[in-house]
């Protein structure tokens, strides 16, 4: 079986309902990212005594509102469908007294499978907005400022690529030992369940050590985008710098770290929904329909 078959029957199942709810959300996210845009000409016509910039702003976030409200009430009748088809089918099949450990560990990476789908690839389309939108957007203001920001990049992805080799590893660990839960509760003994949960407690400090280091890295590279674009923004417009213009650079380079802030995370969920895929070793028929 391919790596990801599972995923993909996932989408052939589901696909127009995913469809639906990705076209939603990436309306949603353009919404989002022109808003400081339209947010900073609503300043400058104020200033200049118009209020048309205040009412294409007005609109844009109504029209965000709208799609936002729609997308989450969809979103719910999406993903509960989807999870409730694997879970129950995985559980539905034969197995023996030795597997139940096993599948009660997949009924949880299901979940975990599911929310790759509802959160995780949903976080990855913002940050790609994130990313390319506020590049395009900064381009029109400054042009050096998207300089910068591809510089900077070069060490965030160095940086994200160990980091994702160290999460896959600590990932496999963990869910090895989630795998065998269920066998060691089973026992009764109080001394290998105590070892087996400080196993599992030693995995989980590995992994928040592993995520506190390189958040403090992310947020270093943060504030260097941050300071050095501004700085550099305002001393080549200077005087002629409009005030929405500074608020509509200062929201993209932000809106560029929360990107940043992403990559090392996709990378990690990524590798981690491998290993998931993996184990629950899903067939086509599982999720197709029927």
């Amino acid at each position: 079986m391919s790596r990801f078959t599972s995923l993909k029957s996932v989408f052939l199942k589901h696909k127009f309902q995913l469809i639906i709810t990705y076209t939603l959300f990436g309306l949603e996210m353009l919404g989002t990212l022109l808003r400081p845009y339209f947010l900073g000409k609503a300043m400058d016509d104020i200033f200049e005594g118009s209020y048309k910039g205040l009412i294409v702003l007005a609109s844009t976030h109504l029209a965000w509102l709208i799609i936002g409200s729609i997308r989450h009430m969809y979103d719910t009748r999406t993903y509960t469908s989807i999870y409730t088809t694997i879970v129950t089918r995985l559980l539905s099949r034969k197995f023996d007294a030795s597997e139940v450990s096993k599948l009660s560990a997949h009924s949880t990476l299901a979940r975990e499978f599911v929310d790759f789908l509802e959160y995780d690839l949903r976080y990855v389309i913002e940050a790609a907005y994130n990313l390319i939108g506020s590049l395009i957007l900064l381009y029109f203001y400054e042009r050096q400022v998207v300089g910068i920001c591809l510089l900077i990049m070069i060490p965030v992805m160095a940086v994200s690529y160990f980091y994702g080799k160290k999460m896959k590893k600590l990932n496999r660990i963990k869910n090895d030992q989630l795998e065998e839960q269920v066998d060691v509760i089973a026992t009764g003994d109080p001394n290998q369940i105590q070892r087996y949960y400080q196993q599992l407690r030693t995995s989980q400090i590995c992994i928040s050590d592993q995520e506190a280091w390189n958040f403090g890295f992310m947020e270093l590279m943060v504030l260097v985008v941050i300071t050095y674009s501004l700085m550099m923004a305002t001393d080549l417009a200077g005087e002629n710098l409009l005030a929405g213009s500074l608020l509509g650079i200062y929201n993209y380079i932000l809106k560029f770290a929360s990107g940043l802030d992403t990559i090392p995370y996709s990378i990690q969920r990524y590798s981690q929904l491998k290993d998931i895929t993996l184990r629950m070793e899903l067939e086509e028929e599982l999720i197709a329909v029927q």
